[in-house]
């Protein structure tokens, strides 16, 4: 299929994965610093913020795909390393906080949705991700921010196994270490959909 065909506005959603300050911006703990230091080496915050810009301008969608938990941990279980570490603090990522927050240079605009969730690794767990996308007639995600290693893979396959096309902006979306990102997007993402880079979606855009 070609990528004019793929990306068509009117049936196109940029899901964007926890690009929250206590995630990868500003706010981050000691324990997840790692992922902040990166995010600002990477370019991908830039990048991904030209993508959302070019989206909105194109009347595709924008959403953000945000990780919240209630101040007393009700619903989340902790059956994960990557949990475990995430608990630490109790203060982390509670809902409502600055830590909470998207990133500024991400937004949310006003005509963008965001799709909050108080457990599990992925954007479409048990929230309200797939039946909003439906109501929106959207086909095609395409899947940035953090991180390539969990949260993104788990949504590209949750979205593959819903019956969405899945293209992944190499350049918009961040995976530890680069070596390992690499592989991932050669060896699993490029069977689950289209690995392609920002440039080329924008370039698909805006001659449209």
């Amino acid at each position: 299929m070609r990528l004019a065909d793929l990306i068509e506005p009117r049936h196109t959603a940029v899901l964007v994965s926890e690009m929250q300050r206590g995630i990868a911006g500003d706010l981050v703990s000691e324990e997840l610093s790692a992922i902040s230091t990166a995010m600002a080496e990477s370019g991908v915050a830039p990048n991904l913020a030209r993508l959302l810009a070019g989206a909105r301008q194109a009347h595709a969608r924008v959403v953000h795909a945000t990780l919240q938990f209630r101040p007393d941990r009700a619903g989340v279980r902790i059956v994960s390393p990557l949990m475990a570490v995430t608990m630490r603090d109790p203060g982390h990522l509670l809902a409502g906080s600055a830590q909470a927050e998207i990133m500024p240079e991400i937004g949310p605009e006003p005509t963008d949705i965001i799709s909050a969730r108080l457990h599990g690794m992925s954007a479409f767990t048990c929230t309200d991700l797939d039946p909003v996308l439906r109501s929106l007639d959207i086909t095609t995600v395409i899947i940035g921010g953090v991180s390539l290693n969990e949260a993104i893979i788990g949504a590209a396959i949750e979205a593959v196994n819903r019956g969405y096309r899945v293209v992944i902006p190499r350049d918009a979306a961040l995976g530890m270490p680069a070596q390992f990102a690499e592989d991932m997007l050669r060896h699993a993402f490029s069977l689950l959909g289209r690995v392609t880079t920002t440039d080329d979606i924008l370039g698909v855009w805006s001659a449209s």
